[in-house]
Order: C-alpha cells, then structure tokens, then sequence
C-alpha cells in the first residue's frame, strides 16, 4: 500500500507539468530566423514574465517585414512589423517588445561582436493625428495620477514608473496609439484593476483586483486622450515612409 501512495503521489505531482499551457507560436521571416534573434530574446522575455513562447512557421503571432503591424526594430534599412491575434499572452509579449526593456533586449544582441538589428525606428505620420475634446491640463493630471504608477508619463516621472511598460512617448509611435488608448482598460493586463465609471462592470466579489483599483470617469479619459495626443512621439531613429 506504501509503495501504491508513493506511486500516485508522483504520478499526482507530474499533472501540473503535463497541463502546463502549450507555448505561443511566433513566426518570421527567413532574415531574422537565421540571425539566432528569437533564441535569444524569447527566453529572457519567458523570464521575465512566465509566459512560453516558440518559434513556430505557423504561429499566431507574426514577425513580418511588410505591415500592418507594430514596427519593433530594423536591420539594414528594413522595418520588421509584429502582428498578434487577441490574447493576452501575446499583448504582453508585444508591449514588452516595444517597453524600454525590451528594446535594449534587441538592442544588446550581437553577432561576432557585431550589433544585428536596432529598435531605433522614427515613424513619421503622414496625416494629421486625431484631435480630443477634452481638457488637456486636466488629462496631463489624469495621466500622472491614474498611469503614472506604471507608465513614464513625462519627465515628472521618469524614474518612478515600472520599467518593462512603455512610455506614453514610445507608445505615440504606434500607427494606432489613439485606439488602443481609447480601449485601454480592455486591453491586459488594465481589465483587473480598471474600473471606468457606467462602462465598466463592478469586479466580481470573488476576484477583486490584485492592486489598488484605477477609478475613472469617462470624462477623465476624454482628458487623458486629450492630452495624450500634445504628447511628442518618441524619436526612434530613421524616418519611416508608410505607402
């Protein structure tokens, strides 16, 4: 009876690795694959975070030289997109893509002592940003009090932000920076602890949100977007001609 304890003790003990969730696929072009990139930067993001990803020809997520897509880096003159299909795993991957982390991730990997691919990318917008009503000082407060915790708003808080989240500089640089604040609190890991007032639901009893909530009104965010937009988008190197 002993040794039949100690057999279903470690067969119950092996469940959690069987069940572990299958890694995330990410494909690429040919052109980044062969550098050894991925091998390097998907381990230490699985680190940081404890999420799997693999490169898989047929994954989801897609590195790709054309848009649409983030623009994440560049080698030689040529800007590499990242496309993701709706799931968290995969935003977070790609936030921490663009985060100062990161970048200096893809920044610091070489071969033969030789830098391959840089993050430093400028985007240059050809028509002119969407414009916000609401009140620009009192989204610039908004910002400071409700991000700024965890995101670099500006220089008033530059070294007291989570350092593998984007600035709001860095994320200005995104083709859809003004959707993606619009439904910020849709978006991972924002629907546990945001609350938007007479948009969001109440948190469920049962799950309450792991940090101090973020409590907003929609004329808070109306501001927020307001002044997000007077926000410069961060100079990321080279300009950037979309056709």
């Amino acid at each position: 009876m002993r040794c039949l304890a100690v057999f279903l003790s470690c067969l119950l003990g092996c469940v959690p690795l069987a069940a572990q969730e299958a890694p995330l696929g990410l494909s690429a072009p040919q052109s980044v694959s062969d550098t050894g990139l991925l091998r390097y930067i998907l381990p230490r993001f699985s680190l940081k975070t404890g999420i799997r990803l693999a490169e898989d020809s047929a994954g989801a997520i897609r590195l790709t030289e054309t848009t649409p897509g983030t623009p994440v880096f560049e080698r030689d003159g040529t800007v590499y997109y990242l496309s993701i299909p709706d799931d968290p795993r995969a935003q977070r991957f790609s936030d921490w893509l663009v985060s100062d982390i990161g970048r200096r991730t893809v920044d610091a990997f070489e071969i033969d002592g030789a830098k391959v691919f840089s993050s430093t990318i400028r985007i240059v917008e050809e028509e002119t940003g969407p414009r916000f009503e609401g009140d620009v000082e009192r989204g610039a407060q908004a910002s400071l009090m409700l991000c700024g915790r965890c995101h670099v708003i500006g220089p008033q808080n530059a070294k007291n932000s989570i350092g593998s989240t984007p600035s709001f500089a860095v994320l200005r640089t995104l083709p859809d920076w003004d959707t993606k604040f619009q439904i910020f609190y849709v978006l991972a890991p924002h629907p546990a602890f945001t609350q938007v007032i007479d948009v969001t639901d109440p948190f469920d009893p049962a799950r309450p949100s792991p940090i101090v909530p973020v409590e907003m009104t929609v004329d808070d965010l109306e501001a927020i977007l307001a002044y997000v937009a007077t926000v410069p988008a961060a100079d990321l190197g080279a300009p950037l001609q979309y056709q």
